[in-house]
């Protein structure tokens, strides 16, 4: 224990005097937290951090503390107005502070949002790029805390894209979206979505090229999250397509193809970010030691990840937007129009052509003048040639007049399949009349249907297998306009099949094939039993397959159709008992599935050949799909035999499998590069005049006794021969 008086000095003056051993201590320290407390509260103006975080904790409690900075802030508003230009640490840090703690204080701070919102009006242009990011994360806060309807802010977001500061577009891009997302999360805000559409509409034809693509933008990202995926956004983005802004239209021109934008807006998009794959969870688990925890984590994370898998979006590929447009045939019209007086570079110009085959196509569009404007391109030097034909493929319908289609025919035949060109080109070609006779096959004339079927002994595998895939459409589609060697053997779908005129339709009320399936029993009369149906559709069931293997039992008896009394169905037979099923009863997938193996039995009877052809052609036509709504490049570019290869290929890549890898050096390395080598790796790098005589010895001491006798009377005999 102490037993003299101790005194306490704190900056040169006696704060007091007091015995250790005495009940004074109590006093003294109650004096030094009250000190203490008073010091950091004087403190307080220099350290907002400190004051931001007091403030939340408890905000009654230091509101003087509050309206002081709050003066602060109002007096140096005052001072940036004069100077709008200059940058103020002092403004830039009050007006983040105010922002954080806007919530406490909603009565002193109701005018705050509102004022920066007219200084970023004011002085947007001029303002210091570093304190104009900080008024507008201020706002983005104040959004976030609900404190500010999201019509106006979103406004002047948009309008603030005319600023030149790439960052600060990226960040008012990102808010825009998500806080839009947000707002449709639950449910959706019609009345909020109309407005920002209307302003966008406005946006859109903006002055400023770069607020107008970044508000195309916001609408395509939003339509690609699901957010705004209604009529009226396809529609103003086609406005779009007219803009005379050459990225505008572009932007525009790949929403409406699905081909994925190069962001220069810095989206967040959800696609870009890839988590972890299936593949790497199991390797890390097999790697690892086992046990229940990591097995449950791992469970957990392929869960996580398969939930991640389900919320992806849809292919961006899709005909949802072009479906969506309220007068397509006008859009063609206009889109027409501006390509032909178009300046554009020419991917540009494809692009153009691509959307307007597309509409022609999806839509059964009227538009002759582009036929004749796609055969000036029609030429094998042409760049892109592949995609052009593409474009002719799919602006083909059964609408289009006969007459126009065959010119087009005739013009890639003349052009493309002749024995001047390569075997390549020939090929193209052919693969481009198949494609487009897929979709109008009147299009076709018999005469050049029967040279163009001449190919199919072509003496090159690609000319011979694109002219054979020709005559099988049109063995399926029209057998009478081939010669009849190539008609093949006649099939029971080659006997139903039926050449439509111009305009004719062949509208059947049944399902064509439902007769495979067995007629429903009556039921007994007085009996409404639930169970006794079922029992009944279990028996027909049953009664139905095993009258399909009755059928398939054979090859002779394969495809021929009896009734229940054993007599073959006629094809009038075979119509009303199709008829009366499909309008009886209510087709399942079972049921569809016998439908379709009897529609492909009916192809496939009496005309496949035996063996490997058998199988291959019924693989052709499982896979082929000849109603496609879109036709593929790859379609146009099959080939079914690759070219051989020249030394110069052959040659570019072995030199691509070289990259990357040292001269002449094993795969073998140390895990550690600045390890010491060994004995046998040192003696690889010494002269070989250095290791000659090494090299010998070693050899003698490896030798047996058997062959030391030998070299020891070999020796004793050259020395008796010298003597």
């Amino acid at each position: 224990m102490f037993q003299s008086h101790v005194q306490l000095i704190v900056s040169g003056t006696v704060l007091v005097v007091f015995s250790p051993t005495s009940k004074d201590h109590r006093t003294f320290f109650s004096t030094r937290s009250v000190t203490m407390s008073e010091r950091n509260r004087n403190q307080l103006p220099n350290n907002l951090p400190q004051l931001q975080n007091l403030i939340k904790r408890d905000a009654e409690s230091y509101r003087e503390e509050f309206l002081q900075q709050y003066r602060h802030y109002q007096s140096n508003v005052e001072i940036f107005r004069l100077k709008p230009q200059q940058f103020s640490k002092s403004l830039d840090d009050l007006v983040m502070f105010l922002a954080q703690v806007a919530h406490a204080y909603p009565e002193d701070l109701a005018d705050f949002p509102q004022e920066l919102k007219d200084l970023l009006k004011q002085h947007s242009t001029v303002l210091d790029p570093s304190l104009r990011m900080t008024f507008c994360r201020a706002l983005i806060l104040l959004r976030n805390k609900s404190l500010i309807s999201p019509t106006s802010l979103l406004e002047l977001f948009f309008e603030l894209f005319r600023c030149q500061d790439k960052l600060l577009r990226k960040t008012l891009f990102t808010h825009i979206v998500t806080d839009i997302k947000n707002i449709n999360a639950k449910h959706k805000d019609n009345k909020l979505n109309t407005t920002l559409q209307n302003f966008m509409y406005t946006m859109l034809r903006d002055s400023n090229a770069v607020a107008a693509k970044q508000s195309l933008g916001v609408m395509v990202e939003l339509y690609h999250r699901n957010v705004w995926n209604d009529a009226k956004t396809v529609n103003v983005i086609a406005t779009a397509c007219f803009s005379k802004v050459t990225k505008i239209m572009v932007a525009a021109l790949k929403f409406f193809l699905g081909k994925d934008e190069e962001e220069e807006n810095g989206s967040d998009s959800e696609s870009e970010e890839e988590g972890p794959k299936v593949k790497d969870l199991m390797l890390r688990h097999t790697v690892t030691h086992k046990t229940r925890k990591r097995q449950k984590k791992l469970d957990k994370a392929l869960k996580a990840l398969k939930k991640h898998k389900k919320k992806k979006k849809a292919e961006p590929f899709n005909f949802s937007a072009l479906h969506l447009l309220h007068d397509p045939q006008d859009f063609a019209e206009k889109l027409f129009k501006q390509l032909e007086s178009s300046t554009e570079r020419f991917e540009v110009r494809l692009m153009t052509m691509d959307l307007i085959s597309r509409l022609i196509g999806l839509h059964q569009l009227i538009l002759f003048n582009f036929y004749p404007f796609l055969q000036r391109f029609m030429q094998p030097h042409q760049r892109e040639v592949t995609r052009i034909l593409l474009c002719a493929a799919q602006a083909s319908h059964t609408q289009i007049p006969p007459d126009i289609l065959q010119q087009m025919l005739m013009t890639v035949a003349n052009n493309f399949i002749t024995e001047r060109n390569s075997n390549e080109v020939m090929t193209v070609g052919l693969n481009a009349v198949r494609e487009i006779c897929a979709r109008a096959p009147l299009g076709m004339s018999e005469d050049l249907l029967r040279d163009l079927a001449q190919y199919k002994n072509y003496r090159n595998k690609n000319v011979l297998m694109a002219a054979r895939s020709l005559i099988q459409l049109y063995r399926q589609v029209n057998p009478a306009l081939l010669h009849k060697k190539d008609r093949g053997k006649p099939t029971e779908a080659s006997a139903e099949a039926k050449a439509l005129q111009y305009g004719e339709v062949d509208a059947k009320d049944y399902v064509p094939g439902a007769e495979v399936l067995p007629e429903e029993q009556p039921e007994p009369e007085g009996e409404d039993d639930g169970w006794e149906e079922a029992s009944c559709s279990d028996e027909d069931d049953d009664d139905s397959e095993g009258w399909v293997d009755v059928q398939h039992s054979s090859d002779e008896e394969q495809g021929e159709d009896t009734t229940a009394e054993g007599e073959k169905l006629t094809p009038e037979m075979a119509k009303r008992k199709a008829a009366a099923i499909s309008q009886s009863r209510i087709l399942t997938q079972e049921d569809l599935k016998l439908i379709r193996a009897k529609q492909i039995s009916k192809e496939m009877e009496k005309a496949a050949p035996k063996g490997k052809g058998k199988k291959r052609k019924l693989i052709q036509i499982e896979d082929r799909d000849t109603g496609a709504e879109l036709p593929s490049l790859s379609d146009i570019e099959r080939i079914h035999k690759k070219p051989k290869s020249d030394k110069d290929t052959r040659l570019a890549t072995v030199q691509a499998g070289r990259e990357g890898r040292e001269k002449f050096s094993s795969k073998k390395h140390k895990k550690n590069q600045r390890s010491s080598t060994t004995n046998k790796e040192k003696k690889k790098n010494k002269a070989f005049m250095m290791m000659k005589q090494k090299k010998q010895v070693r050899g003698k001491g490896k030798r047996s006794f058997r062959d030391k006798q030998i070299a020891l009377r070999d020796s004793l005999l050259k020395r008796k021969k010298q003597a």
